[in-house]
């Protein structure tokens, strides 16, 4: 099938929209999205500076697994 490009950026949204959709759910049910061990958090007297660097990481790692699996299915 020959879709155009704005049905795949179309398909590419709502696939996204599904991911983080998800990733709120768990969120929710309590696993510790944007809180493991090697996110880094300060908090100052008068500010707070986060950086979720495990996280990234770690869904960095799913999503390239996810697109690797669908692009090598689709072949």
């Amino acid at each position: 099938m020959n879709h155009g490009p704005l049905a795949r950026i179309g398909l590419s949204l709502i696939v996204l929209g599904i991911l983080f959709l998800a990733a709120a759910g768990l969120a929710r049910l309590g696993w510790p999205l944007g809180r493991l061990p090697g996110d880094i958090s300060v908090r100052g007297k008068h500010f707070a500076f986060y950086a979720p660097i495990a996280t990234c990481l770690l869904s960095s790692v799913v999503l390239t697994l996810l697109f690797w699996l669908v692009s090598h299915f689709r072949r």
